[in-house]
């Protein structure tokens, strides 16, 4: 059997089953090391039958401790724009491409602040997110955030050149319809917060046309 010094979550990942025996697989993968300092695997999370899958980066500090995907801030945000865009957040499936929590410690009150994951921690992960789409099989793909779009794209992606337009691409083998933008989050550190939120809007408008 593979180990963490492989980075690769393949040899958890069960062949059979739908999303709840995905998740629970999920919760004893150590297919690379970043399971380690994670208070626990963050699964996505949504129905089987949802026809957009929403993929962000890895899950957040509020993520890794309530064990839920898109849960703080960055989350409450991507639930309003989904909403005023015309897509049912009830109706879309969320995740991340990496699924434990990477973060540094600060000073004196040692805080836990989120550090980007590598491409090869996200490749590591990679077939937990080929598992989801293949149980889930979305009509669209909402790709937010350069790690995700490297994640399934490819390590040559850029979300500033493809943000707000369909894209049609083969992923893990299949044929796919995705929508980059912006990480929520991005819009949260922007130094103007209304103009970032409107960009984020106008994407997920671009994503709800393409779902009708």
């Amino acid at each position: 059997m593979a180990t963490e010094d492989d980075y690769t979550a393949q040899p958890f990942v069960p062949d059979r089953g739908g999303l709840t025996a995905l998740r629970k697989a999920a919760a004893d993968c150590h297919g690379c090391p970043l399971h380690r300092d994670a208070t626990r695997t963050v699964f996505g999370a949504g129905k089987a039958s949802a026809r957009v899958m929403l993929v962000g980066e890895q899950p957040g500090d509020q993520e890794d401790r309530r064990g839920e995907p898109f849960v703080g801030p960055a989350g409450r945000l991507l639930d309003r724009a989904l909403a005023e865009a015309g897509v049912d957040p009830a109706d879309a499936y969320v995740t991340n491409a990496v699924k434990h929590f990477k973060f540094t410690r600060t000073e004196p009150r040692k805080r836990r602040i989120h550090k980007a994951p590598t491409l090869r921690e996200a490749a590591a992960c990679g077939p937990w997110l080929a598992a989801e789409l293949d149980r889930v099989k979305p009509e669209l793909i909402v790709v937010l955030g350069a790690t995700a779009g490297k994640a399934l794209l490819g390590s040559a992606f850029r979300v500033t050149r493809v943000r707000g337009t369909v894209l049609e691409e083969e992923i893990h083998g299949h044929p796919e319809r995705l929508v980059p933008t912006v990480h929520p989050s991005a819009v949260l550190r922007s130094d103007d917060r209304d103009a970032a939120y409107q960009g984020l809007l106008s994407d997920l408008k671009v994503a709800a046309r393409a779902l009708s």
